[in-house]
């Protein structure tokens, strides 16, 4: 059985002093409020016999309009339990409210489908794959935006940390694609501007850090002898190459042709895969000297300069085929990389994306202005690059308590 009660919501007063009146619908124990758009002084209520007081002004004419609505809710739930025995107190108040709820996954996956072209694909891939991991989680697809309470998202935390093992950056970025997708339902009036769970519950962001080459490691690593066999050597190259050419990504490395160059400025200029936009980069001397090692007389500009993965023309022309692509050539490159950060004795993992870190921190350490480092690094945001400030800044504390206590 269902119940419906007249409820005045005293917890949302506004500046008025006046307070919004619902109707709220309980049925096994789950409860829905469905708004009347009517708003009321708390001594113009009376509880117990559910009506408006005398005292205002419209007293007669609001209380017919009440008991209108009331008597259509009760109507339309008697006719939903006649008809449908395990009838929900979602569906009870989608019946009553005469408005469809729009449910999360169907939005959320068809919102993925209308940007697929928008996005980077791997941004596509991976907001995919944390919809799936919620979808698994919850049991199923028919669930609405309604339905996704403070209670909700702090059982999937628990569940992710002690049952899926994720760290709070995990974990929020999970909750980052699932208010992506609230934020955009309410900008397409599917849903109500106030109804936001996330801002009644946060997962503590996990300690940002970032590893990077010191200029001892980093002198060591352009010393370390590798094979000429397969390609390892280029692998290093391409990492020095990153090193001093502003960081540049793994995804734009390997796809670097000659026409990207301007040898006599002594720049790359190329459209970033990430950003989308134009970058150019004035390049250091070692990036010179490592890019004259693979120069040919018969180049041409379409030419790759990095000859590491086999690049045909498909890899240019479709996206999902390019990702596969890229992650095999990432997963080979760490791969080598791992091995010379043993060679080296590195205290961690050496990947690609450490160069990009490694270009950071050596630029900021020389005094180049975080601005500065931040448009090389084409960072959408400054805050991203303070990161790297946040780590130098540390740094000299520690050598400070170091020496001088």
């Amino acid at each position: 059985m269902s119940s419906i009660k007249l409820i005045l919501r005293k917890n949302k007063i506004d500046k008025a002093g006046e307070a919004p009146l619902y109707l709220r619908i309980i049925k096994d124990r789950k409860t829905k409020f469905i708004s009347l758009s009517l708003k009321l002084n708390p001594n113009e209520w009376d509880e117990d016999r559910q009506k408006v007081k005398k005292n205002h002004s419209n007293s007669t004419r609001l209380n017919a309009y009440i008991s209108q609505k009331v008597a259509d809710a009760k109507g339309e739930i008697a006719d939903l339990e006649r008809r449908n025995q395990s009838i929900s107190a979602r569906k009870l108040k989608e019946a009553i409210k005469g408005k469809p709820l729009t449910n999360f996954f169907e939005y959320s996956h068809n919102l993925c489908e209308k940007r697929k072209d928008t996005f980077a694909y791997s941004t596509y891939k991976n907001y995919k794959t944390y919809l799936k991991k919620f979808e698994k989680y919850i049991g199923h697809r028919d669930i609405m935006f309604e339905d996704i309470t403070v209670t909700t998202l702090k059982d999937f935390a628990h569940h992710s940390s002690s049952v899926l093992g994720n760290n709070n950056t995990t974990i929020n970025y999970s909750f980052q694609i699932m208010k992506l997708m609230f934020r955009e339902a309410q900008k397409e009036d599917l849903i109500p501007l106030d109804l936001f769970p996330f801002s009644k519950f946060t997962v503590k962001k996990g300690k940002s850090t970032r590893q990077y080459l010191s200029e001892e490691q980093l002198e060591a690593f352009i010393n370390l002898e590798v094979s000429s066999k397969y390609k390892a050597h280029i692998i290093k190259d391409m990492f020095i190459f990153s090193v001093f050419a502003g960081g540049l990504r793994f995804g734009d490395m390997i796809e670097l042709k000659w026409k990207n160059y301007d040898k006599k400025n002594s720049k790359i200029t190329k459209v970033i895969r990430k950003t989308g936009r134009q970058h150019s980069v004035r390049i250091g001397q070692k990036a010179i000297e490592i890019l004259e090692k693979y120069e040919q007389k018969d180049q041409g500009k379409e030419d790759i300069i990095f000859p590491f993965a086999n690049l045909d023309e498909a890899f240019f022309t479709d996206k999902e085929y390019r990702n596969l692509v890229t992650s095999r050539a990432i997963a080979l490159n760490n791969m080598y990389l791992k091995k010379m950060g043993v060679k080296l004795e590195l205290p961690f993992n050496l990947s690609f994306h450490l160069s990009r870190h490694t270009f950071a921190t050596r630029a900021l350490n020389n005094g180049m202005r975080i601005e500065h480092v931040s448009k090389l690094m084409d960072h959408s945001d400054i805050g991203i690059t303070q990161v790297y400030a946040k780590i130098i800044s540390s740094e000299l504390d520690n050598a400070v308590d170091k020496y001088i206590n």
